[in-house]
């Protein structure tokens, strides 16, 4: 990424992919730095972490491969708090949140979250640590516009896609592989963004809010490595300031 003249591209910034886990072994991301680890809950409600981030699913290893587009030379940390079927919690969401930050993490990258505003207080405390910590948290808004935590909290930085965006293809879950009816709640509490199929029903690129959150993380690593003595705080006021901010008298300024 080109900065006050100069290209960044993320090196020496650990990006933290809060997920289904990161697939080292895509050839999308050879030859990157790739650590983590997986989170579940015991049950009184501790977190514990193993070594394991083996992605089921394959969400969080595209997200991996959008982030280092923008930030090829940062260090990718896999947190796993989904499996295949991409079920989670608000709790392991602010686990991933407080080991990501306690890790060194400058960025954090959340491509889901929830409705539910008896959670919001929960994330909120995550994540104002983590910003005194010096992380940017970065979490995808409702593809809607409807509330979404921890993307709404103030201390977050909420990514949604531009409006053009088709609303029906916003959602992750590919009507090929998960049937509208095996949704669950997934399609209600868990929020993420969505395939394009192409005309002979493969998959096509992704698109929505949950890739347009992993795009600028990598813009953010990079932003971290131009920046190297700023705060947390300070590099979101970059970010607000070369954003594009929608006024709807004018469209996009």
């Amino acid at each position: 990424m080109r900065y006050r003249g100069k290209e960044y591209t993320g090196k020496g910034v650990r990006i933290s992919i809060i997920d289904s886990g990161i697939d080292p072994s895509d050839p999308r991301l050879e030859g990157v730095t790739i650590e983590g680890w997986s989170i579940q809950l015991g049950a009184t409600g501790h977190a514990m972490l193993s070594s394991d981030f083996h992605d089921q699913n394959g969400h969080g290893t595209e997200i991996a491969a959008a982030v280092h587009k923008l930030a090829p030379d940062a260090t990718l940390v896999a947190v796993k708090i989904m499996g295949e079927k991409l079920r989670t919690s608000a709790e392991l969401m602010a686990a991933g949140i407080e080991t990501s930050a306690q890790s060194g993490c400058a960025v954090v990258n959340l491509s889901l979250g929830t409705p539910n505003m008896g959670k919001a207080l929960l994330l909120r405390e995550c994540v104002a640590n983590s910003v005194d910590n010096g992380s940017v948290v970065l979490a995808a808004a409702h593809p809607k516009g409807e509330r979404a935590y921890p993307a709404d909290l103030p201390e977050t930085v909420g990514v949604a896609a531009h409006p053009d965006c088709p609303i029906d293809k916003f959602f992750y879950f590919n009507p090929k592989r998960f049937p509208r009816k095996e949704w669950g709640v997934l399609s209600d509490k868990f929020l993420t963004h969505g395939y394009g199929i192409s005309r002979d029903g493969q998959t096509g690129r992704y698109r929505g809010s949950g890739m347009a959150t992993a795009y600028l993380s990598g813009v953010t690593a990079c932003l971290a490595e131009a920046m190297p003595h700023k705060t947390a705080d300070d590099l979101i006021k970059t970010l607000r300031r070369t954003a594009l901010i929608p006024i709807p008298e004018i469209g996009y300024s």
